[in-house]
């Protein structure tokens, strides 16, 4: 057959890719990003009222386009701006979040006609696509767009895009929505402006409590703090209070040590959201603005002074809740504290407060098993006893100590005889998972992670699913300096007794591990060793081999495990444990 033949683009595609998006504030949101792209400083998005005729006009002041960009670039489906312009933007360096180059069609979900008018260097340019006229064509390739093109003041840059005769079997557009969804993404850019409804996107926007509040402090000179706690289930995307000196953003958004705090709930800590501002402390402030001198005085004061303000802002949003899920649970654990021993009566109650902050929005039928497992664990448990024995014993003589020291021994035998026993039953559990066809890599994941102790006692968590950029940058302090910045290793663990590291990579059960797994692997470990003078051992783990993996000049210290020989190992190394003890 001599004929040459073509892809050809159906018309539907436009109206598909914009079905991409699961609600039209997410469609919007996407316009946004490409005005983020274009370099914009501000953005105004104008929603019309219910049930009206009026649009939705999105309108930014970034560089616009010109006819050929129009036609190289904008009318290029999936064309991806990274590869033709690289990773930032040419003005102001921002990264591009316009990934796919299918976004164009995202008012498409909305509205049946979208009008683009866009100004730049002297030339402005209108056009309309509609649903009706993609219905005309059969290939998208040959659907005919006439421009309007006419000359503007030199000055005049950005686009506009008007979206009409909006679809009636849609909710309209949620200006709040919308807001909870751009503030995450675009909240703490000081020079990324969105109006919505003639109102800025502020921290006041987000859905929850909101808290402003001004003082003096004599080390730190006036301040203005705002904050918002999330009313929403999940955490926010980037959580914390930014700390502005002069205008400027200083480091990360942080929880002013309230991370470090026992009797903060960390969930909580994920629903914050907000900034301080305080001009006085522009002295201590490190030449590249990514930090504060900590124990200078007037950081000091702040530090206690936002603290306080948080935790108030937390008994009176969330502390009614915590002392309601109490009361519920105190007459049911009564009778189990009621025949404790006193010292471990006051222990409990204290855990189980400590458990009540911690999952203070999760409903009682999660919350009361974690509550009798802590009480299960404290009446089975004898070392609160040994341990004050050990105490006293110290203060006497040499043989009442060794006596102590012996029975510490048999309390810790039989703690290891049960928790053996507890990980037996834990090993059967991920036995099945393992051998169920439809289990998922993030299933087996989410199972191993904090169970380390199946690896080998020498093992401990040093990262989990990150991407190897926040590992070196956030973990490591050093500025990452690679190509594979936002891949994520499985598992990263330190191996403390050999001074290594371990690298763990996790397949689901159902797949054969192959070459391209083996390259993915060690090309992780050679992008993190540039950052430690550690040793990285690699281990990748799947279901089982297939024949394209590699058998002969494998790179050192990289092995290759089945999840069922790890479950053996360990299952091993736990009887050995049991007849070794009740021996």
């Amino acid at each position: 057959m001599s004929d040459e033949l073509r892809f050809q683009v159906d018309s539907r595609i436009a109206t598909l890719l914009s079905q991409e998006y699961s609600s039209t504030e997410k469609a919007l949101k996407e316009l946004v990003d490409n005005a983020w792209d274009a370099d914009a400083e501000q953005v105004s998005i104008t929603l019309p009222s219910p049930m009206s005729d009026a649009p939705i006009i999105i309108k930014d002041d970034g560089t616009g386009m010109t006819p050929q960009e129009l036609s190289s670039h904008y009318l290029k489906i999936a064309s991806d701006r990274r590869v033709r312009r690289g990773e930032r933007t040419a003005g102001k360096q921002r990264p591009i979040k316009g990934r796919k180059g299918v976004g164009k069609f995202a008012g498409l979900m909305a509205a049946s006609t979208m009008k683009l008018e866009t100004q730049a260097r002297g030339i402005k340019v209108r056009f309309t696509v509609s649903l009706a006229d993609l219905e005309q064509v059969a290939d998208i390739e040959h659907l005919p767009i006439y421009p309007t093109v006419e000359s503007c003041p030199s000055d005049q840059h950005g686009t506009t895009i008007t979206l009409s005769s909006l679809h009636q079997g849609l909710v309209y557009p949620d200006a709040n929505r919308l807001r909870q969804i751009l503030i995450q993404e675009y909240g703490r850019q000081k020079d990324f402006s969105i109006i919505i409804d003639g109102k800025s996107l502020a921290i006041d926007d987000l859905d929850g409590t909101y808290t402003e509040d001004t003082t003096s402090l004599p080390d730190a000179g006036e301040i203005a703090l705002r904050f918002s706690i999330s009313s929403g289930k999940t955490g926010l995307r980037e959580p914390g209070i930014t700390l502005m000196v002069d205008g400027k953003s200083v480091g990360k958004p942080s929880f002013f040590g309230l991370d470090q705090c026992d009797d903060f709930p960390p969930k909580l800590l994920r629903k914050m959201y907000g900034e301080i501002e305080v001009d006085g402390l522009s002295e201590y402030v490190t030449a590249g603005w990514d930090s504060v001198v900590e124990n200078s005085e007037g950081f000091q004061q702040v530090t206690r002074y936002v603290q306080e303000k948080l935790r108030t802002a937390f008994t009176e949003t969330h502390g009614m809740d915590i002392r309601m899920a109490h009361a519920r649970l105190q007459k049911a654990v009564h009778e189990r504290l009621a025949a404790m021993p006193e010292f471990k009566r006051d222990y409990a109650d204290r855990a189980i407060k400590k458990v009540l902050e911690k999952y203070y929005d999760e409903p009682s039928s999660k919350v009361e098993p974690i509550v009798f497992v802590v009480l299960e664990a404290l009446e089975r448990s004898d070392y609160r006893t040994v341990v004050e024995h050990l105490a006293d014993a110290q203060r006497r003589d040499v043989a009442a100590l060794a006596e102590s020291l012996n029975d510490f021994g048999l309390a810790d035998m039989a703690f290891l005889v049960e928790q053996a026993t507890a990980r037996s039953t834990f090993l059967d559990h991920l036995e099945q998972l393992a051998k169920a066809s439809g289990t998922l890599e993030a299933t087996m994941h989410k199972a191993i992670e904090h169970n380390l102790w199946i690896f080998g006692p020498e093992y401990s968590l040093f990262s989990s699913n990150q991407t190897l950029q926040r590992q070196v940058e956030d973990f490591l302090a050093q500025k990452y300096r690679g190509k594979l910045a936002s891949k994520r290793p499985d598992l990263l663990l330190n191996e403390n007794l050999n001074g290594q590291y371990l690298l763990i990579e996790f397949k689901r059960p159902s797949h054969s591990l192959n070459l391209m797994d083996y390259q993915q692997a060690t090309g992780y470990r050679h992008d993190f060793l540039k950052y430690v003078s550690k040793p990285i051992k690699v281990l990748l783990i799947g279901g089982k081999r297939s024949a394209d993996y590699p058998s002969q000049n494998l790179e050192a210290d990289v092995s290759t495990m089945l999840f069922i020989d790890i479950i053996s190992a360990a299952r091993r190394q736990l009887q050995w444990l049991l007849r070794t003890q009740i021996k």
